[in-house]
């Protein structure tokens, strides 16, 4: 039997992120998807490491360094010494990032009504069952490299 499973998660994952930013920018917030979940983790415990941020998002540290410097640039975290560990950067949300919260939050929302448009409640708690099952799957895979 011919699966497509992963190919959809692609495709799915490729345009929802396109939709997101393209939502965000309608209501005049200009950050990347990656800049996105940076900030989510960052809304729900500030004043992360670069390590703390990259477990948070399944994103590499490098990653995160880069995306991380470009909101420096725009304003949206800082990055400080932390004082305990000289050679970590703790990161930190900028007044500017606390007053995107809001707004962010509502994009979100509308973005998972768009997500789910159609589905039942019992489908969508479903599908994210089976989700979450291939997520453990995997995960198991990754820190254990049983195939």
């Amino acid at each position: 039997m011919e699966t497509k499973g992963g190919f959809y998660i692609t495709q799915i994952k490729q345009l929802q992120d396109r939709i997101f930013e393209r939502l965000l920018l309608e209501n005049g917030i200009e950050i990347s998807g990656g800049q996105g979940r940076i900030l989510f983790i960052l809304w729900k415990t500030d004043h992360l490491t670069i390590s703390e941020i990259s477990k948070e998002t399944s994103l590499a540290k490098n990653t995160v360094s880069v995306v991380i410097n470009g909101m420096v640039n725009k304003g949206i975290v800082e990055r400080k010494i932390n004082p305990r560990n000289r050679r970590q950067a703790i990161v930190s949300l900028t007044e500017y990032a606390k007053s995107l919260q809001t707004r962010f939050e509502a994009v979100s929302q509308q973005m998972n009504t768009l997500f789910y448009h159609g589905f039942s409640e019992k489908e969508q708690r479903q599908f994210e069952q089976y989700l979450a099952r291939i997520l453990e799957t995997l995960t198991e895979n990754l820190h254990t490299g049983n195939s």
